[in-house]
């Protein structure tokens, strides 16, 4: 207890004393570098919440105790964050944050959203609204939960694509006063809590007595949130990430009503503090435990201009967005669409293959000192170790062996682990689930293949294959095969999942099917799957073939990702979702990676150099 009062009060000491912001670097620095060390000693059942501030005339940084009371009373640890503009010193503050509240203050200066300024704009601060929009974005990246208020709430709506009412009295002309006179701690007017929200949840009530200190407000709302709250004007109280986002906005100050002994709104910190406990929790599991991507097609994207996987890029698996979401590993694979059955198609793809593992070996390479190229489950356990990502290489479509076996041991020469059989048409190889059958499962060329990679050790993979095909491999492997990134048939009735004979089938041959984040291979409407879609696959492939048989395999930047998990930093969002679900870290640490590097170890066995 001594040590998170020492910490607040070295925090609440930056606010008390301006100091010049240049000069505030180096010791903000060494105070968050020395909280990091504490927080780790003494919060580990606290979750440790952040507190954005405003800056006083000298300088400094100010945060209302009232926040900090709010918090405390919670159960949580308040750090404040000091008003810094530095992208570098903000995001080493926020590794150590498990939530976030951002705080009311002046307004949100409308170039932010594409307007000009009214006449009546008072307190723009663009010092803090470069710090606020960092460390909101740099919060969010990580899927550190986030309640925004008065100003928070505004600035969340901007951030995501909405606008603002720049004045209230001016462009929404109504009998509510939304500038109260009376203290805060009063409540003057009532708002309607939206049935059915997340507020709603919280509040347990349809209204809400709540204050007014702002004239600025929600306009235009951002894509991805729903309003959950409006006053009797219809204006908008509140808003809220939907669905799968943990960010909640509310327009009035719930902090002042707290300290005025009103309980129901308590529960506000109380929600960010607990939905914080949860991000907390899947964090520190995610330091102890091996986490893998089974399949991603980024290497399609290194062709792109300019394109560094060591850059936060547009694309969906980067080492940035490994490093936010914790992710320690993922295998990218080549892949190849199926063309023609010729001698110089052959050729080429074969060219291609060797392309592709080219450039994975080119872009590790540039990152040397982030990431390295793995072979064995070993690699990856190593490179975490020395605060690295490891990058396993897969292969989609045997279409590009050329019809040649012995490029499969030149391919695993090079670091492939696994082969797709094959992709979305049929090859010499096997059928595939979306196209009209040729072989009746696998070829005799195809047989052979099998044959060869029980031989040498690498991964078989039979997501995308025909039904047929499955079965085939299934009777002639030795080893445990896996899907990399197949769903489960029976919530969703695409080909390409596997049914429910299928997960029994691979349970019993002690492979793993890897759930796939592609929309259409979740919900048979592609347009309502979710985070929420993908924990029911995981849920139906372990109630069918058991918790040792199931995985993640993406297919980020082929087709994958879905609301809620959208890019590598999102993927820890699963494991949360799986706590709240009562799964045991044990078990989560088998979802997350365990099982995918049990059966690769297995394959590989003595071929292990």
């Amino acid at each position: 207890m001594i040590f998170r009062k020492i910490i607040l009060t070295c925090s609440l000491l930056f606010c008390l004393f301006p100091v010049k912001s240049q000069n505030l670097y180096p010791e903000l620095l060494r105070l968050n570098r020395a909280a990091d060390s504490l927080y780790t000693a003494i919060a580990q059942q606290q979750p440790v919440i952040g507190i954005s501030a405003s800056r006083s005339s000298g300088e400094g940084s100010t945060v209302s105790g009232r926040y900090v009371q709010a918090i405390l009373q919670s159960g949580g640890t308040p750090v404040i964050i000091p008003v810094v503009t530095d992208g570098n010193a903000l995001r080493n503050m926020i590794k150590g944050l498990d939530g976030l509240i951002m705080t009311g203050g002046g307004d949100v200066a409308p170039l932010y959203y594409g307007e000009n300024t009214l006449g009546k704009m008072v307190r723009i601060d663009s010092i803090r609204d470069v710090y606020d929009m960092t460390l909101l974005k740099l919060a969010t990246d990580r899927n550190i939960p986030v309640l925004g208020i008065c100003r928070g709430e505004q600035l969340i709506n901007v951030a995501f694509g909405g606008t603002l009412y720049q004045d209230i009295p001016i462009q929404y002309k109504t009998g509510i006063a939304h500038f109260q006179k009376t203290s805060t701690s009063r409540g003057t007017h009532v708002i309607e809590i939206v049935a059915g929200t997340k507020l709603a949840e919280i509040l347990v009530k349809p209204e809400a007595l709540t204050n007014s200190f702002h004239h600025q407000g929600v306009k235009d709302l951002a894509f991805g949130f729903r309003i959950s709250a409006r006053s009797a004007d219809g204006f908008v109280e509140a808003i809220e990430g939907y669905p799968n986002r943990t960010v909640l906005g509310v327009q009035f100050h719930p902090e002042g009503l707290v300290a005025g002994g009103d309980t129901a709104m308590l529960r506000l910190f109380k929600h960010i503090v607990n939905e914080a406990g949860w991000y907390r929790r899947a964090k520190m599991l995610h330091q102890r435990i091996l986490t893998v991507d089974a399949h991603s097609d980024t290497p399609s994207c290194f062709k792109q201009v300019g394109f560094n996987t060591g850059k936060r890029e547009a694309n969906q698996v980067n080492l940035p967005k490994m490093e936010e979401g914790m992710l320690d590993a993922v295998f990218f694979a080549c892949r190849i669409k199926q063309g023609t059955r010729d001698e110089a198609a052959y050729k080429k793809a074969v060219a291609n293959i060797y392309e592709l593992i080219d450039g994975i070996y080119e872009q590790v390479e540039k990152n040397k000192n982030r990431c390295g190229i793995a072979i064995y489950p070993e690699d990856a356990a190593r490179l975490k170790n020395e605060g690295k990502k490891a990058i396993f290489i897969g292969m989609e479509n045997g279409y590009g062996l050329g019809k040649n076996l012995s490029n499969l041991a030149l391919f695993q020469k090079m670091g492939v682990n696994y082969v797709t059989l094959c992709h979305t048409e049929n090859n010499e190889i096997c059928d595939s689930s979306t196209d009209t059958p040729e072989w009746n499962g696998l070829s005799d060329f195809g047989r052979q293949t099998v044959k060869e990679m029980n031989r040498l050790g690498m991964l078989i993979d039979v997501s995308h294959a025909s039904d047929t095909t499955f079965y085939n491999v299934i009777r002639l492997t030795t080893q445990p095969i896996v899907a990399s990134h197949s769903a489960a048939r029976a919530l969703c009735s695409h080909p390409h999942n596997l049914s429910d004979e299928q997960l029994k089938a691979l349970a019993k041959n002690g492979g793993v099917a890897q759930v796939c984040l592609r929309d259409a291979y979740l919900g048979n409407d592609a347009k309502t799957a979710d985070l929420t879609t993908v924990i029911r696959h995981i849920d139906h492939i372990v109630k069918v073939a058991g918790i040792h048989h199931v995985g993640i395999g993406s297919d980020f930047d082929g087709g994958g990702g879905v609301t809620g998990c959208n890019g590598s930093n999102d993927l820890i969002n699963i494991t949360v979702q799986l706590l709240q679900k009562g799964y045991s870290e044990e078990d989560i640490a088998k979802i997350m990676g365990g099982n995918f590097l049990r059966v690769l170890s297995e394959v590989q066995g003595k071929n292990k150099k």
